[in-house]
């Protein structure tokens, strides 16, 4: 096999080809940081690391030779800026984290190379996670890799330099965190697999955290098939995170079955928007007659407090991060801003952060300090916690009553302009995540998969929702889906 074109593998393929001795892990992993380099136009490699990725893909080699090697051995992957890896940079794409190498590794990152996995480099993303396009990242945007005219689009966020690494087939498969749709909409943007496991389902220690309650690691990855040998690796208890459930992990891709015969499929009403754009709706009745072929039952449900999913997660999310932000303050680690003769503490904390946190980030640790403070908390966040437990009980509603997944648009439109939406209204950014922060908010796995092209040619993904811890399930009715769509469609090399 020849190694030149290896960077467009799929996981799965990879492993075949390294077991059988075709290619070693060494020139696979070549294969990407060539590709890498080349891809610098697209903005997805931030610190690039491949000393560290020869010195592991040598030892998955030894791995392999012994024949004793799991399915991530010698597999090239891109990490998020927001997983903490030992002794490399891991800013969250903020000034107020420069030059930050951490002495720890991420639970994540540390059970990806105990199973033989490359870490080829950081990928670039949203400043702390917060945006949907990837442009309030420190280091600049990445750009997508789907290119249909002069414009320069948005891979969506905020794991936009994941979404380009894998569209762009500079690495095999990359990790992503969701909050609100931050795995799922880059995915449906680029033509890509991302899956927001079950809350708790994968460790968020060492993960530089956005909003605790709502953040979740998960997978972006060319195939459902490789979300699925991905996901097994990055999933299980871990002690050192008090969220992290203790649950079995079950073999995600031995659920792979391709059968939903009898199984239930609901379409909530509530997503049925005004001004839905007519190639989405044409895209999600296609989807509903695809799971209909394959033997499921399709019913309409009903997601009553769908409407308040967006107000309750732009309140809860910048109160969580007004808190977990309020550590960065120029101390122990990071920036600290040049102080003036005379500055005391309050200064240096006013002018670091403000020197520090992007004007995105800023604006969301305002909206949430305002929104815990003693006037607001009952009005504003008590509230949403409770919508919140109301959205979560519609779900709970509609599994009991014997639904399997829910299918729904992962994003409203296909990917934008770069630039297009910085002089809007902020809150039209905010309603890219309208079919995504529910998901979130309830605590449940959800996946995008591409199904389609819009009429310019850029991919469009469908959303399935699945019940909660029911991974191997969401992942098998998000298989059919795939190979029903067959979407094989590739961005044309223009970088």
């Amino acid at each position: 096999m020849s190694a030149g074109s290896a960077n467009t593998w799929t996981i799965e393929k990879a492993r075949d080809a390294l077991r059988k001795g075709e290619i070693s892990a060494v020139d696979l992993t070549m294969a990407c940081l060539t590709a890498m380099d080349a891809g610098a136009p697209l903005g997805a490699f931030v610190h690039k690391t491949p000393e560290i990725a020869l010195d592991q893909a040598r030892a998955a080699d030894q791995r392999l030779k012994a024949g004793d090697a799991p399915s991530l051995c010698g597999i090239p992957l891109g990490i998020k800026d927001l997983f903490c890896t030992k002794g490399v940079n891991s800013q969250a794409a903020s000034g107020i984290l420069n030059g930050f190498k951490p002495e720890y590794e991420s639970t994540v990152t540390t059970k990806l190379f105990a199973d033989g996995a490359v870490m080829l480099g950081k990928l670039n993303m949203d400043e702390f996670a917060m945006g949907s396009s990837n442009e309030t990242s420190v280091y600049g945007p990445a750009v997508n890799p789907w290119k249909v005219d002069e414009r320069k689009l948005t891979p969506g966020g905020s794991s936009g330099g994941s979404a380009a690494a894998v569209a762009g087939d500079l690495c095999l498969a990359a990790t992503g965190t969701d909050t609100g749709g931050s795995i799922r909409q880059p995915a449906a943007f680029t033509g890509i697999v991302g899956i927001k496991p079950t809350y708790g389902r994968v460790s968020r220690w060492g993960i530089i955290a956005f909003a605790s309650s709502l953040d979740q690691a998960g997978p972006m990855t060319k195939s459902v098939r490789d979300a699925a040998i991905f996901l097994q690796s990055m999933a299980g208890h871990d002690p050192k995170d008090s969220t992290s459930a203790e649950i079995a992990v079950p073999d995600f891709e031995a659920a792979l079955t391709g059968d939903i015969r009898g199984k239930v499929i609901g379409i909530p009403k509530e997503y049925r928007l005004d001004g839905i754009p007519a190639e989405i709706d044409a895209l999600w009745q296609q989807g509903i007659d695809m799971l209909k072929d394959a033997g499921a039952e399709v019913r309409e449900i009903s997601l009553p407090h769908t409407k308040y999913a967006l107000p309750a997660y732009y309140v809860i999310a910048p109160a969580e991060a007004s808190s977990n932000l309020a550590r960065y303050d120029g101390v122990r680690y990071g920036h600290r801003a040049k102080l003036a003769q005379g500055d005391g503490i309050t200064e240096m904390y006013e002018k670091t952060r403000a020197e520090g946190f992007g004007k995105e980030v800023q604006r969301r640790i305002m909206i949430g300090t305002y929104v815990l403070s003693a006037g607001f908390y009952d009005a504003y966040y008590n509230r949403a916690r409770r919508v919140r437990a109301l959205i979560k009980r519609d779900f709970e509603t509609v599994f009991a009553e014997g639904v399997d997944a829910i299918l729904t648009p992962a994003t409203p439109s296909a990917a934008f302009g770069l630039g297009e939406m910085a002089s809007a209204d902020p809150v039209e950014m905010y309603l890219n995540d309208v079919f995504t922060v529910t998901v979130n908010l309830a605590g449940l796995p959800g996946v995008s998969v591409p199904v389609g092209l819009d009429a310019k040619g850029l991919p469009l993904g469908l959303q399935l929702i699945g019940r909660p811890w029911d991974e191997g399930g969401l992942l098998n009715h998000a298989y059919v889906l795939e190979r029903a769509a067959g979407f094989v469609a590739r961005p044309q090399k223009w970088w």
